[in-house]
């Protein structure tokens, strides 16, 4: 009997020690809907989703991006473009001028190994791998022959490389492989075992870009391989931009060794042929 009465006595004291923090847990965390009819109860509807504008390129103030036409082109890539032989290493070279440079004077020669101008080191060093520059002088200087046992190593190529002095009016961007002067952005260097030299070329990542630094009419993607080079080898495209600003914007825009896609027999050069 006192077991019983002790056991009621403590249940009598821990009901009298509730709080008000027990009756908050006991509240619902919603409002109740015991009353809340369920047929009456709807969800509200969705909202309607807002159409979305394409996306578009752009360059920062709003100037539209040249890459956009690339992809355009790429996209469109198909039979009509011509016969596709594969994705090329794509590079630029460009005509230096003696004026730009400095460095101790160095000879540059001839064929038969005669001096032909005195040119500033920097100059020989880039002209020896370009192949073709604009002397001091206003003469056009273009590759004569390699292994000149007379000229200085170019440093990047480890060739000896003799010139032959041009008339201007005939030759203002130098000579290429075929013999005829060089155009820029319409002459390409390849190695001729793939594509034999005078063969008109269709890349369309070159669609659209701009022609010169001042953003004028954009390139038709059309080109001629009138050049070689001893580092041009295999799938290898090396674009003639002319000045070392034209091949700056378009490095910028199709950066070197990307890749691009070479077309041939394209509809879109037949006037190149």
């Amino acid at each position: 009997m006192r077991r019983a009465a002790r056991l009621a006595l403590a249940a009598l004291g821990l009901a009298s020690c509730g709080t008000a923090g027990s009756a908050w847990v006991a509240q619902p965390l919603e409002p109740s809907t015991q009353n809340v009819d369920p047929q009456a109860f709807q969800p509200p509807a969705p909202k309607a989703a807002r159409p979305r504008a394409p996306l578009t390129a752009r360059r920062i103030g709003g100037e539209p991006d040249p890459l956009a036409l690339q992809k355009s082109a790429i996209m469109r890539a198909s039979p009509s473009n011509g016969r596709a032989i594969g994705i090329f290493r794509n590079t630029y070279y460009d005509f230096p001028q003696e004026r730009d440079y400095g460095g101790s004077p160095v000879e540059l020669f001839n064929a038969e190994c005669q001096p032909l101008a005195r040119v500033p080191m920097e100059f020989h060093d880039t002209v020896c791998v370009q192949g073709s520059g604009l002397l001091g002088n206003g003469r056009t200087v273009s590759f004569a022959r390699r292994q000149c046992s007379c000229a200085r190593r170019c440093p990047r190529t480890d060739q000896q490389i003799c010139f032959d002095a041009l008339d201007p009016k005939h030759y203002p961007w130098g000579r290429g492989a075929t013999g005829q002067a060089i155009i820029p952005l319409l002459t390409v260097a390849v190695d001729s075992l793939v594509i034999p030299l005078g063969t008109s070329l269709f890349i369309p990542e070159y669609v659209g870009l701009p022609r010169d630094p001042g953003r004028s009419s954009g390139h038709d993607g059309c080109f001629i391989a009138q050049d070689r080079g001893v580092k041009v080898q295999g799938q290898h495209v090396d674009i003639f931009t002319g000045e070392e600003r034209q091949t700056r914007l378009w490095n910028d825009l199709v950066p070197s060794n990307r890749g691009v896609t070479v077309f041939l027999d394209s509809p879109y050069c037949a006037r190149a042929e």
